[in-house]
């Protein structure tokens, strides 16, 4: 279990590493052409979401590795799965309907919960 935890947290938090840093430090503009949805969301409140998920990449990786509070990983993947919830309701209220992303990340993110319950 130990094994697949890694493997499936690990994928799963370089993703949201990525995509979190991509939305504290780019602009809207070099945003659009993947994120449709950034111009229905203030400017803040994309910074934060940048932010909490470069929190929760570093959430599902660094308590499990130090073995300081190893539950705070299941807390990070029950928020990612949060998260990427209310991504695909942001998805389908707008005009961009692609949500297989999404849907696939939610996935991730409960597997990862029931392997980190499992640690």
């Amino acid at each position: 279990m130990n094994i697949a935890y890694w493997i499936v947290a690990g994928l799963l938090a370089l993703f949201h590493f990525y995509a979190g840093t991509l939305k504290m430090i780019r602009s809207r503009d070099r945003l659009r052409p993947m994120m449709v949805w950034v111009d229905r969301i203030p400017l803040p409140a994309l910074r934060m979401l940048g932010t909490v998920e470069v929190l929760g990449a570093t959430g599902l990786v660094l308590p499990p590795l130090t073995g300081i509070v190893p539950s705070l990983a299941t807390a990070a993947a029950v928020g990612f799965v949060l998260l990427q919830t209310c991504a695909i309701a942001v998805h389908l209220t707008g005009e961009d309907r692609r949500i297989a992303l999404n849907v696939g990340l939610t996935a991730t993110a409960a597997v990862t919960v029931w392997l980190a319950t499992r640690l």
